[in-house]
């Protein structure tokens, strides 16, 4: 097994080719645009398969725009201004805490994208540094490169015949970081994947929250081929993917085996004209009366539906194979076939009852068909062009006589599903109305100035202020920077800090509990209760309030939870004979136990 990575991570900074602000809109949209994109030549006159594959989809795209946060670059009606400067000195600090070298000039570039995710039918990338290297405990991991790029638009929906996407998120900056195949293992990929982002968390400067970062896969096997896993967001699924997906190669592979097996090995298929005939046959008569409702709706939509079928020779039994936990062979040609635009493909391998087609109907196909005994069929029912598209799709597929190169989806229960060839070089070309930027020595003097702490030095501090657990804890915490903020400007107890956002307000989230603003409600509550205005057993009531509607010092007030201290404590400490348990139940809220003992001891 070979495993690299690529992670991409957005960038803390307004959006990286305009000004607009990165932020996102729940709101109504206040502009729709539509659009169709084609594929172009690369400059040596050559048309990327995988932009070739998506463009043969023949769909249309609607874009919502927000006045707040998109202008026209994000429409494509206006070209893109210079490449922001604040996200690029990020993206180089993150670069030389990975030992990497930055490069002398940086060019941006075209990618050509025509799946709808960018207005322009291409995404905006420029590399800024190479061969850097990451420490781990199976050995070191090269970095092979460390580029910036745009964002692309959200999905909104797929429909039939169109996608629709929000530009909110178009063109926000990302950082990616592309590792050599050094990852070992499953294990190995979770930390290495865990390191680079706690490298990049700890700078401060890079988004939180969900979807804010996302990996991409590649990984490959013996006798199998080099596959992308595209879109993986939980790193506890990392491991998984890349099991499922040498698991998928190696099943593959004993598939085609036993196909050429079957057919007397690959000469013999080629002399008889391939594996498969690329022969389809309208059977619609055969089911002129059926109850199997896909297929009775199928073909009544629009009076033009048809069921298509097709023969597979000796893949009985072969369809249905698994491989991978619930997917089958026969999903890997369903893929194939979606990609043409229909739902899916019916195969001889599955239960037709569960279809509703009858035993009459399934023998008269098999009969039209004129298959023999250790043959399979699959039948497409769509309009009888795009019937046969996709049956073109499966043919193709069904005849690679090697695991084909492709990007896969990532699927959240660690399977994929197949999304297209993987592209080639004739996907890039120069974005010509952007100038190239020279990476001087000053500017790279700036960044050295500005990066902070290595992840070590962190890791170092933090022990000196909590315990073990705790500092493990929060080196991995998204709200690191918080915590260093709360305890650096405010003096708030270490201890304290970190246990309020690791523990406290997670556990407030899944009572349902949630504040608007962590960072100015926190910084709010440390400073009154360096002021003493309350104990630490509050903080929770406090907060709860506040997700009300309160300001901390109104809750603190309302919610009757000021701190007692000084004559009014030893008043309450006389009443109840200086018995602290007996007081702290009484007013666990208000008392701090260290103020009762200090007032015993006295």
């Amino acid at each position: 097994m070979k495993i690299g990575i690529e992670i991409h991570q957005r960038i803390d900074s307004h959006k990286l080719f305009c000004n607009c602000p990165s932020a996102l809109n729940e709101g109504e949209p206040d502009l729709k645009a539509t659009r169709r994109l084609h594929t172009v030549y690369s400059e040596l006159g050559e048309v990327d398969l995988a932009s070739k594959k998506e463009f043969e989809k023949d769909r249309v795209f609607e874009y919502l725009a927000y006045e707040n946060c998109d202008c026209l670059v994000e429409l494509d009606e206006e070209p893109p201004h210079e490449l922001n400067r604040h996200a690029l000195g990020i993206a180089l600090e993150i670069a030389l805490h990975l030992k990497c070298k930055p490069v002398d000039e940086i060019h941006v570039m075209r990618k050509i994208i025509i799946d709808g995710s960018n207005t322009s039918g291409f995404q905006r990338t420029a590399i800024i540094a190479l061969d850097g290297k990451l420490e781990s405990s199976k050995g070191t991991v090269r970095i092979t490169q460390i580029s910036i790029e745009e964002e692309s638009a959200g999905i909104v929906e797929n429909i039939s015949g169109k996608s629709v996407f929000r530009l909110d998120r178009l063109g926000m900056p990302l950082i990616e970081i592309t590792t050599d195949p050094d990852i070992k293992d499953g294990e190995h990929l979770l930390e290495v994947a865990e390191k680079i982002g706690m490298i990049m968390r700890a700078t401060g400067k890079v988004a939180r929250g969900l979807g804010t970062i996302r990996q991409d896969l590649n990984v490959s096997t013996e006798g199998g081929a080099r596959v992308e896993i595209k879109g993986a967001q939980d790193l506890k699924m990392l491991s998984v993917l890349a099991q499922e997906e040498v698991k998928r190669q190696k099943e593959l592979i004993k598939i085609m085996m036993e196909v050429k097996k079957r057919v007397g090995g690959r000469d013999n298929a080629k002399a008889s004209g391939g594996v498969v005939q690329r022969k389809f046959v309208n059977l619609t008569k055969i089911f002129a009366n059926t109850q199997a409702k896909l297929i009775k709706t199928g073909i009544s939509i629009g009076g033009s539906g048809a069921v298509i079928g097709l023969v597979l020779p000796h893949h009985a039994g072969i369809i249905g194979r698994e491989i991978q936990p619930n997917r089958r062979y026969g999903t890997e040609l369903s893929d194939y076939a979606k990609s043409a635009g229909v739902k899916g493909i019916i195969h001889s391998d599955e239960d037709m009852a569960k279809y509703g087609i009858s035993s009459v109907e399934n023998e008269g196909v098999r009969k039209t068909l004129g298959m023999k005994s250790d043959d399979a069929f699959v039948l497409v029912v769509a309009d009888a062009k795009t019937a046969e598209k996709a049956l073109e799709n499966v043919c193709m597929r069904a005849e690679m006589d090697a695991v084909p190169n492709e990007t896969r989806r990532a699927n959240p229960d660690g399977t994929t599903s197949y999304m297209r060839p993987l592209p080639g070089k004739a996907r890039m070309y120069p974005e010509t109305d952007i100038p190239p930027i020279q990476v001087t020595k000053e500017l790279i003097k700036t960044v050295e100035a500005g990066k902070g702490d290595t992840l070590e030095q962190k890791k170092e501090k933090l022990l000196k202020m909590l315990n073990p657990e705790m500092a493990e804890k929060m080196l991995k915490s998204r709200n690191l920077k918080l915590f260093e903020r709360l305890v650096d400007e405010f003096g708030a107890e270490p201890m304290l800090v970190a246990n309020t956002i690791e523990n406290t307000l997670v556990s407030l989230r899944r009572e349902g509990v949630e504040l608007n603003n962590v960072e100015n409600t926190l910084s709010e509550l440390f400073v009154l209760y360096a002021k003493g205005k309350f104990v630490k057993a509050a903080i929770p009531e406090i907060l709860k309030l506040v997700a009300k509607g309160a300001s901390v010092e109104s809750a603190i007030k309302d919610g009757k939870l000021e701190r007692i201290a000084g004559e009014e404590l030893k008043r309450i400490a006389a009443e109840n004979g200086h018995d602290i348990q007996k007081i702290m139940q009484k007013y666990r809220l208000n008392v701090d136990a260290a103020d009762l003992h200090k007032l015993k001891k006295k």
